[in-house]
């Protein structure tokens, strides 16, 4: 399983908008997804891990996701 911040509308949104001004705390949204690892080649590996390092981030190779309700 994989997490992200979700994709919401913007009704949804100002639904969280409000009760964050409600608790005076900042609230953050995530979705949860099924996903099957890739699998890759050593030289592919390395430009993953290339990238990830220019941007400060982490990436995964999937061959298909599914989000969770």
């Amino acid at each position: 399983m994989l997490s992200s911040l979700s994709k919401l509308t913007p009704q949804q949104l100002e639904e969280i908008r409000v009760l964050e001004r409600e608790l005076g705390k900042t609230l953050l949204s995530f979705s949860s997804y099924e996903v099957v690892t890739a699998e890759l080649a050593e030289s592919e590996l390395s430009r993953v891990r290339e990238l990830e390092e220019k941007l400060g981030t982490m990436l995964v190779a999937v061959s298909g996701t599914q989000r969770r309700v």
